[in-house]
């Protein structure tokens, strides 16, 4: 199960840093990562990291948020800085299984606003 936490309003500019709680080892997963949906477009990957740390980005994101994994703590986070307006959607955590099952969690609601 995937707990995923952090997400709040944010001036324009500002930093928030969402986090995914593992029920157990984040390196039992393939990998995880974060996708976000905004009012009335399809889901978008945002960032992924696999069990080796490769990580990767959508364009409109890179530079701007970093993924990473604490195994100690079974988390993986998404620290999110210079965020726009466009940011703006619910955040999901999702993890792949070694056997290739997904795994969701809830979402977590980030506004971009002034």
């Amino acid at each position: 199960q995937l707990q995923a936490s952090g997400g709040g309003l944010v001036q324009p500019g500002g930093s928030l840093r969402l986090s995914c709680a593992a029920s157990r080892s984040i390196f039992s997963f393939n990998n995880m990562g974060w996708y976000r949906q905004a009012p009335g477009k399809q889901r978008e990957l945002v960032a992924t990291i696999t069990r080796g740390g490769v990580t990767n980005y959508a364009d409109s994101v890179k530079g701007r948020f970093t993924i990473s994994g604490d195994n100690a703590k079974k988390t993986v986070y998404l620290q999110m800085n210079s965020l726009k307006p466009g940011d703006t959607a619910v955040y999901y955590c999702y993890a792949v299984s070694m056997g290739g099952d997904d795994h969701w969690g809830q979402g977590t609601q980030v506004t971009v606003s002034s």
